[in-house]
């Protein structure tokens, strides 16, 4: 099991190395922004000489299952912006939210514009949906609208590159059993190819994507090396960075024991 962290883009991997992390997600520009993402020269050969793999986080605007063209049609274009160039870092993957519908409109709706979007990808590198904390109308919070959104997929021809990153604050937040959501998730993706490990600061179901310090949210500890061990996927973390270094060194000893 590799383990690391969420770095900045600027020194991401001197920043990787300090805390002793085997893999690093970075976003490549502002994760708040429609702008073409810039591919850092040197970052690739630079990550390689280290060792370490890289995961690039797609923007957050980014909303492919929107049933409104001036988002829509910007989120693909994006997302394989951002494709293109996690291809050129040779990064393992791009992670992007499952995104949503309105609150009148019938999911289905957002399902298909996924599934048109996947259909249309040059996926040169696996795309990773993340599960998400809250929304009514969420394409990838409870179990059963990621199994309907999984079979709403199947039959695409770029489906096989198409892969789960499992947030374990999401999760919780949006009332996931963590006991079994590994096998669950699994049921319904037959994969699960990175893990967002993240202690929430909010209670169970809350629907609040709200990040907390391993030890310092409502997550029981035992239970997320349970699942980083039933996963057994990269691993990384988007706590504080200021505890990155602690967390990486508790976790490798923790799920070696």
């Amino acid at each position: 099991m590799r383990i690391g962290c969420h770095v900045d883009l600027q020194n991401a991997i001197s920043q990787a190395v300090a805390v002793k992390a085997e893999v690093a997600q970075i976003t490549l520009g502002d994760p708040q922004s429609w702008k073409k993402p810039v591919v850092p020269e040197g970052l690739a050969e630079t990550a390689g000489a280290a060792g370490i793999g890289l995961f690039v986080h797609a923007a957050y605007v980014i909303n492919v299952a929107s049933t409104n063209n001036r988002i829509r049609i910007p989120s693909r274009k994006l997302l394989q912006q951002t494709i293109d160039a996690a291809a050129e870092l040779g990064a393992e993957g791009v992670i992007v939210h499952g995104g949503h519908v309105t609150a009148d409109e019938d999911p289905q709706l957002g399902r298909d514009n996924w599934r048109k979007c996947i259909d249309g990808l040059d996926p040169k590198v696996p795309v990773l949906i993340e599960n998400t904390a809250g929304g009514k109308k969420a394409m990838m919070r409870h179990l059963d609208a990621m199994a309907t959104l999984w079979e709403t997929l199947d039959g695409s021809e770029n489906l096989p590159r198409v892969g789960l990153c499992l947030d374990t604050c999401h999760a919780h937040a949006a009332g996931l059993d963590l006991t079994t959501v590994v096998d669950d998730v699994r049921a319904i993706t037959g994969r699960i190819d990175l893990v967002h490990c993240n202690d929430s600061a909010d209670a169970p179901g809350s629907g609040r994507d709200r990040h907390a310090p391993w030890g310092d949210g409502m997550i029981d500890a035992e239970v997320l090396l349970a699942i980083l061990r039933d996963a057994d996927a990269p691993v990384v973390l988007e706590t504080p960075a200021a505890n990155h270094r602690d967390e990486i060194a508790w976790l490798r000893g923790a799920v070696a024991s």
